[in-house]
């Protein structure tokens, strides 16, 4: 295997690169150009197998000569200047398609292409920082599953860490470039799970953003009104503060991000970074009065074993701190998911509608009704499709009927007040600073099969629209990546960070992948 790196960089590490380390290649004289290379004969000779990446960017070494000549000329750059990026298929990039996984989205599967004429707000702003954007990461048909993106029209992506387990998903393709690195950051999106699954389904970092901190205008949506959001997937905890740096803020495309107008920290996400971050700390932990689901036994034991890490960097745990709040009975699943609360997507018609407007005059869908006419085969929404659990909501109904009216949100806004209203009053009574568990109750299901991911944070974080940072925690007997999350109040992203990056320094649990190339 160490020949074929050598083949692929002879004179660059790309292995777990970090923006640091990309930083020293610059400063020794590597070009962007360099570094993109590489990182496109990498993905040439692993992504045949593991199917991260479905769509290339033609413009990337372009891109990077541009980097090249602006640092040639003195001019200033960020830290995320020349730095190979993977985005999301669910985000729009300029002239190149975006297909939501699904057959009748891409002509290269027998479909009409979705061609926006304009990035998607994260997509600029990756692009404004200096990112080489190399291509588009696999997503399952319209991100409808959190565990894997086995129903892709672009077939299965696998694990990096497990290729016979789930990937995670429906951020799956990100999550696999990140952690085979095929690029050094890739930016995820979640409705539910999306980013948390696939970060700790392969022992990487994700951070799930507070809800309107970063736009998600231009990114196909299932609950783009109320539930879905942007954020990073990395390999270390500073990589994803800077890459939320770039990601967060108000922006007029996006109207609900003027709720994050003065809760970006001051110095940005890497500012409150410090080893001894834990220390004093007091952190919930997980248990029936969060959600009424047991830990399996391995998981209990690498719990017990990350809460003695904590402790020891001068953190306090207090069982169970949600116990007779009513907080756990809020949730209300819908029937053949596990736990799986869809409120708040409800909106889904709608926000495609939006979506669709947005695409620009020369798309070739412009309205709720053209998708589906052009998807009536397998319809979404009918008996069988990936989202048909949405009839069991009462009020779905008359806004797929009418995807051009507002819709009826009050069954999701009543579920996050009441969640907010818990979780504010027992982090007082407890006098918390985050919550920490187990992302996961149990370890990964095989590829393929009827299982899925069963996470403990998904619908409760996402209906009440909190943060939360997952962080790599070590790994089960079989060798399947166990992670903590680390949740805490909206706009808390900061905090959750440094508390993130004191137990990443102290305990080092990321374990790089051996790939394979067949």
């Amino acid at each position: 295997m160490m020949d074929i790196e050598r083949r692929i960089s002879p004179e660059l590490d790309l292995v777990e690169m970090t923006v640091a380390d990309v930083a020293a290649a610059f400063a020794r004289g590597v070009s962007a150009e360099a570094l993109a290379t590489a990182f496109l004969d990498r993905i040439a000779t692993y992504n045949p197998r593991y199917n991260a990446l479905i769509v290339m960017n033609p413009h990337a070494l372009d891109d990077a000569r541009a980097i090249d000549r602006r640092r040639a000329n003195g001019e200033a750059l960020g830290p995320l200047a020349g730095v190979p990026v993977v985005v999301k298929d669910t985000m729009d990039m300029a002239g190149l398609p975006t297909t939501a996984g699904w057959r009748f989205l891409s002509a290269q599967a027998g479909g009409v292409d979705l061609i926006p004429e304009t990035d998607s707000p994260v997509v600029a702003r990756m692009r404004q920082a200096g990112c080489v954007i190399l291509g588009k990461t696999n997503v399952p048909i319209l991100s409808a599953t959190g565990s894997h993106a086995n129903d892709s029209w672009a077939g299965p992506t696998l694990n990096a860490a497990m290729p016979d387990r789930l990937p995670g998903g429906s951020s799956a393709g990100t999550a696999t470039a990140v952690g085979a690195s095929l690029a050094v950051l890739g930016l995820a999106e979640e409705t539910g799970g999306s980013i948390q699954n696939p970060a700790s389904a392969q022992g990487l970092v994700g951070i799930k953003p507070t809800f309107g901190l970063v736009p998600n205008a231009g990114v196909v949506p299932l609950a783009g009104s109320t539930r879905d959001v942007v954020g990073p997937i990395t390999r270390c905890v500073r990589d994803a503060a800077l890459t939320l740096d770039v990601l967060a803020g108000y922006i007029a495309a996006d109207p609900k991000t003027v709720a994050g107008i003065g809760h970006r920290p001051k110095g940005g996400y890497t500012s409150k970074l410090d080893p001894k971050a834990l220390a004093g700390k007091r952190l919930g932990l997980y248990g029936p009065g969060w959600r009424d689901r047991p830990l399996s036994e391995d998981c209990t034991e690498l719990y017990r074993r990350a809460g003695r890490e904590i402790e020891a960097r001068g953190a306090t745990l207090v069982a169970d701190p949600f116990a007779g709040s009513g907080f756990a009975a809020i949730g209300r699943p819908v029937s053949g998911l596990d736990h799986y609360d869809a409120r708040g997507m409800e909106s889904v018609a709608y926000d495609l509608q939006l979506y669709l407007q947005r695409l620009g005059p020369s798309a070739a869908l412009r309205t709720f009704a053209e998708f589906a006419a052009a998807t009536a085969a397998e319809d979404a929404f009918g008996p069988g499709g990936v989202l048909h659990m949405m009839h069991q909501l009462p009020q779905f109904a008359a806004c797929l009927a009418n995807p051009e009216t507002s819709p009826d949100l009050s069954d999701f806004l009543a579920a996050r007040e009441a969640y907010l209203a818990i979780f504010a009053e027992v982090m007082a009574r407890a006098r918390l600073d985050a919550l920490v568990f187990p992302q996961m109750r149990d370890e990964l299901p095989a590829l393929h099969g009827a299982a899925t991911i069963h996470e403990t944070t998904v619908c409760e974080i996402n209906i009440a629209g909190l943060p939360g940072v997952t962080v790599p925690a070590g790994a089960y007997p079989s060798g399947a990546p166990f992670n903590l999350i680390f949740v805490g109040p909206l706009w808390s992203e900061a905090d959750l960070l440094a508390l993130a990056y004191d137990y990443e320094t102290a305990t080092h649990h990321r374990s790089t992948p051996i790939l394979s190339t067949n």
